[in-house]
């Protein structure tokens, strides 16, 4: 089992930068794929990012692409995300996700964490 707690959130005004961490415990997640993925009030979850096992792939959804990086330290166990250039419409709950495939399905995704705030303001 896999055991995944996302920190880092917060309130920011647009422009701002966040960063986000999840932390891994119970198991290595060095052969994972590792993804963020966000859900804002009354809509779906929906596709941030991802990384692959090695950290040499990595997806981003559209609206992230140019403002969010994602990387990982599998020594610490870890998965950052790193988010500039924050809009309103970023605001969301976001949570950190563990994988076998690099897939922008939250489906296709094994283990989650409870999520981390995030709320631009405008």
């Amino acid at each position: 089992q896999v055991q995944l707690v996302e920190s880092g959130g917060g309130l920011v005004q647009a422009g701002g930068s966040l960063r986000l961490s999840c932390s891994a415990s119970g198991r290595t997640v060095s052969t994972y794929v590792m993804g963020w993925f966000r859900q804002a009030p009354g809509k779906e979850r929906e596709f941030v990012a991802y990384i692959s096992a090695g950290g040499s792939g990595t997806g981003y959804t559209d609206s992230a692409k140019g403002r969010f990086t994602i990387s990982r330290d599998n020594v610490k166990n870890a998965v950052f995300l790193q988010m500039n250039s924050l809009k309103p419409e970023d605001t969301a709950l976001y949570y950190c996700a563990a994988g076998i495939y690099s897939s922008t399905l939250a489906a296709q995704y094994i283990y989650w964490g409870q999520g981390t705030q995030v709320t631009v303001s405008s």
